[in-house]
């Protein structure tokens, strides 16, 4: 697969950096496009391609992600004695020019000639998802980088909660980054045509919505269109069987609390069951309100958020 420089990042600006990356989809917007982003949902992506949204200072994990990088590099070096050359560029796909990648940068390896290394930082929160694996958003990053370049293979470092340090090697995918194609080539359509992504089932689609329309206008009322009336249906179903499964998460909860009754913890084969007291202060508002109101008033916050409800006209 042939690939071309369409800018050097050597001495780039933050600000024209990401008015670059405005013109394909790259290695981190991968992950959003597959809709298991958990921060970012397609639309807001779109928005973002589409320059709809406003210009944001890099956030504390970016910064200090770019921070530790070189350190991160390094320390793979030592460990593994393996070279990483630094790629200042940003790559575009010849055969799909919506793909853009930035490297962290490259090595040699034996057997698999020029790989891909990516540099990556994480809170000790998320060590569990890199025990055996790597979290699925960095997967497609680098298939995603793999797909660009043509290279086979990725050394992907970690260090994790700043005092442990993991890598790993992924070989390319190609069933993965045939499916990767596919689903950024018809994201970039909706990009070309300026015709907004249908919106997902995503927790990041629903911050972006709350976000988007943080107010309702008093009283005002529109008419649906008939197609609403499906989506009805199944808000309806779902509920149900939400409602469902936590009946009998319930029940199984209250026959294994009655097996344990004063008991604090339960083993069966490799499973632990616990039943703890836990003894919390809260602040009684009602009462703080009622006799100290001027104190309330001066501490309370007040905040508002839309509530969604589905019910029967009368």
């Amino acid at each position: 697969m042939s690939v071309k420089v369409l800018a050097s990042t050597e001495n780039m600006p933050y600000e024209e950096w990401l008015e670059h990356r405005k013109l394909g989809v790259g290695g981190s917007d991968a992950s959003v496009v597959c809709g298991v982003n958990r921060y970012k949902s397609a639309v807001e992506l779109w928005m973002d391609k589409t320059g709809q949204l406003p210009y944001q200072e890099a956030g504390e994990a970016a910064y200090w992600g770019t921070q530790l990088e070189p350190f991160v590099r390094a320390e793979f070096t030592k460990r593994t004695g393996i070279e990483v050359r630094q790629i200042k560029q940003l790559l575009q796909s010849e055969e799909h020019p919506f793909m853009l990648a930035n490297l962290d940068g490259v090595c040699e390896i034996p057997d698999f000639g020029t790989c891909i290394f990516e540099a990556k930082t994480a809170s000790a929160y998320k060590a569990g998802e890199w025990e055996d694996s790597i979290p699925d958003e960095y997967q497609l990053q680098i298939q995603h980088y793999m797909a660009v370049t043509g290279y086979a293979g990725t050394y992907i470092a970690v260090l994790i909660g700043g005092n442990s340090f993991r890598w790993k090697f992924v070989k390319r995918d190609e069933e993965l980054i045939a499916m990767l194609v596919e689903l950024e080539a018809d994201f970039w359509d909706y990009v070309r045509l300026k015709t907004p992504p249908p919106l997902d089932g995503s927790s990041a689609a629903a911050k972006f919505l709350a976000e988007r329309f943080p107010c309702s206008q008093p009283n005002s009322k529109i008419a649906l269109p008939s197609s609403a009336i499906d989506l009805i249906h199944k808000y309806d179903t779902a509920c149900e069987q939400l409602a469902a499964a936590a009946e009998k998460k319930q029940y199984a909860e209250n026959q294994l609390k009655n097996m344990m009754g004063d008991y604090e913890i339960g083993t069966v084969w490799d499973r632990v069951v616990t039943w703890k007291s836990v003894t919390q202060e809260r602040l009684d508002s009602k009462t703080l309100k009622a006799e100290h109101p001027t104190l309330y008033k001066k501490y309370a916050n007040k905040t508002s958020h839309r509530r969604f409800a589905i019910k029967t006209a009368e």
